[in-house]
C-alpha cells in the first residue's frame, strides 16, 4: 500500500425532511385538527480515528461524501426518519482543515476520537406545530433546511517519539533497520526513501520508543524543494530529533547548519526540540579520521556510529532514551 499523507474532498450534510400538512380525518371526526408531523434531521458527516489505518490511501480517489437526507413528516403526527450519517475512518494523527477558510477544524490524535465536520439540516415543522387558539387549521408547514457543506483537506502527521532526519543517502534508513524490526527500502543512491517509515525500538528490559525515518532533506526543503515541506510536517509531533549526517563529509558543520536553517524556516518551534547528532558511516573512515570527529556540535551531543558494524549504536540509543526521559519530565 502506498503512503498517502494528504487528501482533499468535499463533505455534505443531509437535507432535513419537510414538515407535513395534514388534518385528522376519521369517521366520526369530520373536521379534525392538524396532525402533520415534523421532518427528520439530515445526517451528519463524521471523521473517526481507526487504529488499523496508517495512511490516507483509501481516501485518495474520493471527491465527495454525502450524508443521508431526513425523511418527510407524515400525517397522524408521524415524524420523518433521521438521515443516515456517514462515518469516515481516518488514521491517528490526522489534522483536519477547512480548505476554503484555511482553518483547522480538529487534530485527531486519540484512539476512536470523532469529529463532526458537517451537520445535517434541521427537519421542517409539520402544520400541527403551528396550531393556535386563533389559527386552528394551519394549511402550511416548514421546509427542511439544507445540510452544511465543506471542502476538507486532511493532513497526516506521524506520531513518533524520535525523528531521524538528514540529507538524502545519509544512512537514516539503514540506522532504522539496525535498531528496529522496520525494513525500509535501502540503496546507495539518494532519495531511496520516498515516504516516512516507522519502527519500534527496544532498549533494555522495559524501555522502547517509536522512531520515524524521514525522507532526505535538501536545501530549500521548507519551500517544497524535493517535497521537503511534505516530509517536515512529520517531525512536528516528535519529542526528540536525531540529525543523521555522514561522517565522511568534510563539511559536517555546514550540513548541520543547513538542516537547522530548513527547520527554522519551516517552523521555528522545531528548533526548541531536544536533538542529538549521529555521525554515520564511521566504518568508512580511517582510525585517524575517526579520532578527529567532533563530540558535540553547537552545544549538542554527537555520536559517531556505523549501522553496518554496530559501532556506537548502543551509545546513541542510550543518549536517545535519556533525552526522551528528560523531555518527558520537562
Amino acid at each position: 500500500m502506498n503512503f498517502i499523507d494528504e487528501v482533499s474532498f468535499r463533505v455534505q450534510g443531509g437535507k432535513g425532511g419537510d414538515g407535513c400538512v395534514s388534518f385528522r380525518r376519521e369517521k366520526y371526526v369530520p373536521k379534525g385538527g392538524p396532525d402533520g408531523g415534523d421532518g427528520g434531521e439530515g445526517g451528519s458527516v463524521i471523521l473517526k480515528v481507526d487504529l488499523n489505518l496508517s495512511t490516507l490511501f483509501d481516501l485518495r480517489h474520493r471527491k465527495q461524501f454525502k450524508a443521508g437526507n431526513g425523511g418527510n413528516g407524515k400525517g397522524k403526527n408521524m415524524h420523518g426518519k433521521n438521515g443516515k450519517p456517514v462515518v469516515i475512518p481516518i488514521p491517528k494523527g490526522t489534522v483536519v482543515w477547512d480548505k476554503e477558510r484555511y482553518a483547522v477544524l480538529g487534530d485527531l490524535i486519540e484512539a476512536r476520537q470523532e469529529l463532526i465536520v458537517v451537520k445535517g439540516g434541521k427537519g421542517g415543522k409539520g402544520n400541527a406545530r403551528f396550531a393556535t387558539p386563533t389559527r386552528q387549521a394551519p394549511d402550511f408547514a416548514e421546509k427542511g433546511e439544507l445540510g452544511e457543506s465543506r471542502l476538507l483537506r486532511l493532513e497526516l502527521k506521524l506520531l513518533a517519539d524520535v525523528g531521524l532526519m538528514g540529507m538524502p543517502n545519509a544512512g537514516k534508513s539503514t540506522l532504522l533497520s539496525r535498531i528496529s524490526s522496520a525494513r525500509p527500502k535501502i540503496a546507495d543512491y539518494p532519495f531511496t526513501t520516498r515516504a516516512p517509515n516507522l519502527g519500534v525500538v527496544s532498549y533494555g528490559t522495559f524501555k522502547s520508543f517509536v522512531a520515524a525515518d524521514i525522507p532526505g532533506l535538501i536545501e530549500g526543503a521548507h519551500a517544497g524543494k524535493g517535497l521537503g515541506d511534505q516530509f517536515l510536517r512529520h517531525i512536528e509531533r516528535t519529542r526528540v530529533l536525531v540529525f543523521v549526517i555522514e561522517a565522511v563529509f568534510s563539511e559536517i558543520e555546514s550540513v548541520y547548519g543547513m538542516l537547522l536553517k530548513e527547520l527554522e524556516l519551516f517552523n521555528p518551534a522545531l528548533l526548541k526540540k531536544p536533538r542529538i547528532v549521529a555521525l554515520s558511516k564511521k566504518d568508512l573512515l580511517s582510525q585517524e579520521e575517526k579520532e578527529r570527529l567532533p563530540s558535540s556540535l553547537k552545544g549538542h551531543m554527537c555520536c559517531s556510529i556505523s549501522s553496518i558494524t554496530g559501532e556506537g549504536i548502543d551509545t546513541l540509543l542510550h543518549a536517545v532514551v535519556r533525552t526522551l526521559e528528560e523531555a518527558k519530565h520537562a
